[in-house]
């Protein structure tokens, strides 16, 4: 995320203070309300509905996520690092490629 973004999220934030209501509990809520809601787009169907709902709430989650990481002093670049670090141990592209199954399943055929 740019900076003026993240900037402009914190003000948004600030002029309204609602940073007391920004817990750690209830912006891990909003994160599963608004990724719930994101979900919405593609109940009952397997089209994707409407590409401008799938922004609203994608912004919503990435909003709430970037407040989350915030009220924790948490930096994104390390954090999500950290996670793809891991994850290419745990999922090596040359036992993985093309593969959906969970890395469990594909380690007992080393």
């Amino acid at each position: 995320m740019k900076k003026e973004t993240y900037d402009r999220l914190m003000k948004f934030r600030e002029d309204r203070d609602w940073a007391q209501f920004h817990t750690g509990e209830n912006l891990a809520k909003s994160i599963c309300i608004e990724a719930s809601e994101l979900l919405e787009v593609f109940q009952w169907t397997k089209e994707e509905k409407s590409i401008e709902k799938v922004k609203e709430e994608l912004a919503d989650v990435i909003m709430y996520a970037t407040l989350m990481a915030d009220h924790y002093h948490l930096d994104i670049d390390e954090i999500v690092n950290t996670k793809l670090d891991a994850n290419e141990k745990k999922y090596p592209a040359e036992l993985v490629r093309g593969s959906s199954k969970k890395y469990t399943e594909y380690r007992n055929k080393k």
